[in-house]
């Protein structure tokens, strides 16, 4: 047995050969990451107004920076979607809307819900309207919303692009809810005087919604091929509809985060875009919504990779998953609408994902109805038991025991006439687990396969990929 004094040894021999500055970081212990913080709620803002004034791009403007779906047609924005945003040192949330329309059915009937729900979870409103075209008949229906809710709105004029155009907005005192603040979000005309107005209006912390406070770093990121039940599922552990879903594949576009608590846990889930295709292969909307589905990928802990047991596993399903382990994350693999399927298609399914995910046997999965509830009990566990893992440590000193006794009972092939030998090994950092190995030689990739398939047996990484990279280094010449 190596214990730490052998360890030490085992180090301070490693000395001999030569290293490079990315060697010795590699071999100085990280520590865990910092706990999150929890700070005040922020105040909630949300933009709400009939389809295609420019929500989406106000959005934008107020952040800075292109975060929202923005296209020139109407209907772009579906679900509540937030964003974390500030001004003049002060924090806010911003809450971006679809558009409200009244008289509507289906899919524009759960948009404008939604919008109406945005409503009653927000501290102040900025209600948009085109000053180009003027108040019509929806947005005094939308005036008559805003009043019944009591909360504090600010009118925005938008679409005014230069001087010539602010008597349009001027027009809009007759919608009854006080000064219009003409503004151009393409441009940023105006911004600046509306968001002083909008400080003015929002408290210095939420009073309304404590959902929206710090999560952590505990994010979940929803992915899938469209319409396989992503917004479903979130819907069913939230209790209630927090994104719109219908029968239309592709309903969600933009990543929408819901703070969730599941068996006394708190987790942040990223509701995504359903990846159709290849990035490349894309276009307008879908475009921007597979780069959002990209970068929640790569901001979570956690992918849950929905798939529909009830149709073939496709070339997209795999790639998808694919996606969550190149990034790095956590991983679960969720079978869902397997209440619908028989048991031929059960075990179909099964031979499928074993012939497809021969190298991802270590993926936690779960066979469940987002649409029912049957078996959503059991994700939680899976999950803690993915993130655990992810995060998981082993000891400098357990981990050169372990590798040790491998090397003694099961050395590597001679190639050429020579033997790599493994001089140290250590894992420097965490989430997910990275293990850099020293050694006198190239080790084979089959031989690497090995030490990972053993790693996971003794220490259980079930549900996180690891990274396994060697070192060859040269004993340093004498002098």
């Amino acid at each position: 047995m190596i214990d730490d004094q052998s360890t030490e040894a085992l180090r301070s021999a490693l000395d001999q050969y030569d290293l490079t500055e990315e060697d010795l970081a590699d071999l100085e212990w990280q520590g865990d990451a910092p706990a999150a913080k929890e700070r005040p709620v922020p105040p909630v803002l949300a933009v709400v107004g009939r389809p295609n004034v420019g929500k989406s791009t106000l959005i934008n403007r107020i952040l800075g920076k292109r975060v929202a779906v923005v296209q020139d047609t109407p209907g772009v924005t579906r679900d509540r979607v937030r964003y974390d945003a500030i001004w003049n040192g002060r924090p806010f949330i911003v809450v971006d809307t679809g558009g409200w329309e009244s008289k509507v059915k289906g899919l524009d009937l759960s948009v404008a819900q939604q919008a109406e729900l945005a409503i009653n979870e927000a501290d102040a409103v900025a209600f948009v309207v085109d000053a180009t075209v003027g108040a019509t008949s929806t947005d005094e229906e939308v005036v008559k919303l805003l009043r019944g809710s009591g909360k504090p709105v600010v009118l925005v004029a938008n679409k005014v692009d230069s001087d010539m155009q602010e008597a349009d907005a001027a027009y809009l005192w007759s919608l009854g809810l006080g000064e219009p603040y003409p503004v151009s979000a393409l441009h940023g005309r105006g911004s600046g005087d509306l968001l002083d107005k909008i400080m003015k209006i929002l408290p210095q912390t939420s009073l309304v919604n404590s959902r929206y406070r710090s999560e952590g770093p505990r994010r979940v990121a929803l992915v899938g091929r469209p319409n396989v039940g992503k917004s479903s599922l979130l819907n069913r552990l939230a209790g209630e509809e927090r994104v719109v879903v219908n029968e239309l594949a592709g309903t969600t576009r933009d990543p929408v985060d819901e703070f969730i608590e599941l068996d006394g846990e708190a987790w942040t889930f990223v509701d995504t875009a359903g990846i159709r295709r290849r990035v490349h292969q894309t276009s307008g909307a879908d475009f921007y919504a597979s780069l959002r589905t990209q970068n929640a990928i790569e901001k979570s802990d956690l992918g849950l990779v929905l798939l529909d047991a009830s149709e073939p596993l496709t070339e997209q399903d795999v790639r998808v998953i694919q996606q969550v382990v190149d990034a790095g994350r956590a991983l679960v693999i969720i079978a869902n609408k397997w209440d619908l399927v028989d048991v031929d298609r059960q075990e179909e399914f099964n031979r499928e994902l074993e012939r497809e995910l021969v190298q991802l046997s270590w993926a936690q999965r779960v066979n469940l109805s987002a649409l029912t509830g049957w078996h959503t009990n059991r994700l939680s566990s899976a999950m803690n038991n993915a993130y655990e893992n992810w995060n998981r440590r082993i000891t400098t000193s357990k981990l050169n025991n372990f590798l040790g006794e491998l090397s003694a009972a099961h050395p590597h092939p001679v190639r050429g006439g020579k033997q790599p030998r493994i001089l140290f090994a250590t894992q420097p950092s965490a989430a997910p687990p990275r293990f850099v190995i020293f050694s006198t030689g190239f080790i084979e990739h089959g031989y690497r396969r090995f030490i990972e398939n053993r790693l996971r047996e003794t220490f259980d990484f079930s549900g996180t990929p690891i990274e396994i990279s060697v070192k060859v280094r040269e004993r340093r010449k004498r002098k």
